[in-house]
């Protein structure tokens, strides 16, 4: 199925989401995310606080009062065991990506609205209330920045020349990752080997890049890749709500998606493993080159089948 669905008017979706995301900002900037009541899902990383849970239900509501015959998906309600991703037009909504930086009072936070028609984003936007940024798409019609120093921008913020981008190695670029929750095992040695593989010295066999960087919201890492300010992403345990309304903003930047793993090219959205490229040529080059770095594979999400 298309996102060129012809029953639904993307633009009033969009503006609906930059609404609701400046609402939400503001119930978050008024917590205080020390005193929120916090628990524990999967472990001591993955947190929830009463304050995502007060998002969620303040974005279900606007939402479903605007548009009431599409469906909602929101992290504090889906139930992976019993839940899947329709093909119908769906909000897609993480009401805090980044939890944990929100508790610590690390600015780094943001809230995600999603909204795909037959799994594939059509319209994305990223909210940070504490920086006051905002980034939005389309599908077909570009993606956008919007803050107290861009106003309304279209990304990439950070062009780059067709020879630099056609040249670049992986030695020359900044890269943004994740740890992911779960600590051990088979994903836990595939990510060390591989940040080891990345920052080694070239006459080491390493990719010797200039860093990496651990932020820790999804969503505003695929912002900054679409911006060009990041050359890469690489997670593997993201959900689709953290990474369906970033994905339509990288991809209408120019960005590609792909898998975590070596050779998936056409990730699914729900397939929790990903390595995204910033927009400019040799993206495909670039792209082998980093998977060469990745040492053994990522077993998070393998219930869900990644396109070859």
């Amino acid at each position: 199925m298309s996102s060129s669905h012809p029953d639904v008017d993307l633009q009033a979706v969009h503006d609906a989401l930059i609404a609701v995301a400046k609402q939400a900002g503001e119930r978050i900037l008024s917590a205080r995310p020390h005193a929120s009541s916090q628990s524990h899902k999967l472990n001591s990383i993955d947190v929830v606080t009463e304050t995502d849970k007060a998002v969620e239900k303040l974005v279900y509501e606007r939402l479903t009062a605007q548009f009431p015959s599409y469906k909602f998906v929101g992290e504090e309600t889906f139930d992976p065991a019993t839940d899947s991703l329709s093909a119908d037009p769906t909000f897609i909504v993480d009401p805090i990506d980044g939890t944990t930086n929100f508790i610590h009072s690390f600015p780094y936070v943001s809230i995600s609205l999603g909204f795909t028609i037959g799994l594939i984003p059509a319209v994305g936007v990223v909210y940070n209330p504490f920086t006051q940024t905002l980034y939005s798409g389309i599908k077909g019609r570009g993606s956008y920045v919007t803050s107290p120093l861009h106003d309304r921008v279209k990304l990439p913020l950070v062009p780059h020349d067709d020879a630099e981008s056609e040249n670049q190695t992986l030695n020359t670029t900044i890269i943004t990752a994740d740890w992911g929750d779960v600590r051990g095992g088979n994903d836990l040695d595939v990510r060390v080997d591989t940040f080891r593989s990345l920052v080694a010295d070239l006459k080491d066999g390493g990719a010797m890049i200039q860093g990496i960087r651990m932020l820790g919201s999804a969503a505003l890492n695929f912002c900054g890749v679409a911006a060009g300010q990041l050359h890469m992403y690489w997670t593997g345990g993201a959900w689709a709500w953290d990474v369906a309304a970033g994905w339509l903003i990288l991809t209408e930047a120019g960005g590609r998606v792909v898998g975590a793993n070596p050779n998936v090219w056409e990730p699914r959205l729900d397939s929790r493993k990903f390595l995204i490229v910033r927009p400019g040529k040799g993206q495909e080059r670039l792209i082998k080159e980093f998977w060469s770095h990745v040492k053994g594979r990522l077993d998070v999400g393998d219930e869900v089948p990644e396109s070859k």
